[in-house]
C-alpha cells in the first residue's frame, strides 16, 4: 500500500472539488432537517364559562412523530373541561425524515473518506483499477438514493404542513362538539428550514449525478488498458506467416 502523502492537486480538479461541495451540501441537508423544532397553537374559548382565547400548544420536531406530540394548555388543569394533554397531533413521518437525515450523515462520512483517499493516496487511487470502480458505483447508488430520500422527505413535509396547519381543528375531537369549546387555529412555526432541507436534497442529487462523469473517467471503463493503448498507437504487430 502506498504511503500517505498529501497532494492537493485533486482538489483543483472537478473530481475533488465537487466532492468538497457534496460534503458541505450533506452537512446542510441533515442539519436543516434534524435540527428543526416547532409548535402549533390553537385558541380555545368557552363563552358560557367565561373562558376566552386560551392557548393550547403542541410542540413537535425531528423525527416528526406527530402522534407523540400532545397539547398543553397555558393554564393548569383543564380548559373548557378538556384535558388537552390527552390529545395529540396526527401522523408519524419519522421513517422518511430519519431515512433522509441518516443517509445524509453516511454521505458526509463517505465524502470525508473519499477526500482523504484523493488527497493522501492519489497515486494509489489513480493506479488502482478497483478503487475508482468502487467510487463510481457508490456515486451512482448515492445519486439514486438522494432522489428517493429527497422525494420521500418532500412528500412527508407536505403532509406535516397540512397536519400542523389549519386542518388540525378538524382532527381534534374536542373541537368537533356542536357548541363548546370553540377552537380557532392560531399559528404554526415557519418551516422555511425544512424547505431548505428538501432543496439541499435535490441539490445533492444533482451534484452526485454530475460527479458521476468525472469518477467514470477515472475507471477502466473509460481509460483503455496499456495493452489496448499500445495496439491503438501502432504497437509491434504480431508475426505473420510466410
Amino acid at each position: 500500500m502506498s504511503a500517505f502523502q498529501i497532494n492537493l492537486n485533486p482538489l483543483k480538479e472537478p473530481l475533488g472539488f465537487i466532492k468538497i461541495l457534496e460534503w458541505f451540501a450533506s452537512i446542510f441537508a441533515f442539519a436543516t432537517c434534524g435540527g428543526f423544532k416547532g409548535k402549533t397553537e390553537i385558541l380555545v374559548s368557552c363563552p358560557s364559562k367565561g373562558v376566552v382565547n386560551k392557548t393550547a400548544t403542541a410542540a413537535f420536531g425531528y423525527p416528526f412523530r406527530l402522534n407523540w406530540a400532545s397539547f398543553h394548555s397555558d393554564s393548569s388543569g383543564t380548559v373548557c373541561n378538556v384535558t388537552w394533554e390527552n390529545h395529540v397531533l396526527i401522523g408519524d413521518y419519522s421513517s422518511s425524515a430519519q431515512f433522509y437525515a441518516t443517509f445524509a450523515v453516511f454521505v458526509f462520512l463517505y465524502c470525508m473518506a473519499a477526500l482523504v483517499l484523493y488527497v493522501g493516496y492519489t497515486s494509489l487511487y489513480r493506479e488502482s483499477s478497483k478503487l475508482p470502480m468502487i467510487d463510481f458505483i457508490v456515486t451512482l447508488v448515492a445519486t439514486f438514493l438522494w432522489l428517493v430520500s429527497s422525494s420521500a422527505w418532500a412528500k412527508a413535509l407536505t403532509d406535516i404542513k397540512i397536519t400542523t396547519g389549519q386542518n388540525i381543528i378538524k382532527e381534534l375531537a374536542p373541537c368537533q362538539q356542536p357548541q363548546e369549546p370553540l377552537c380557532y387555529f392560531d399559528s404554526v412555526t415557519s418551516m422555511g428550514s425544512l424547505n431548505v432541507s428538501v432543496i439541499f436534497g435535490f441539490l445533492n442529487m444533482i451534484l452526485w449525478g454530475g460527479n458521476a462523469w468525472f469518477v467514470y473517467k477515472e475507471t477502466s471503463l473509460h481509460s483503455p488498458s496499456n495493452t489496448s493503448a499500445s495496439h491503438s498507437q501502432g504497437g509491434i504487430p504480431p508475426p505473420s506467416g510466410i
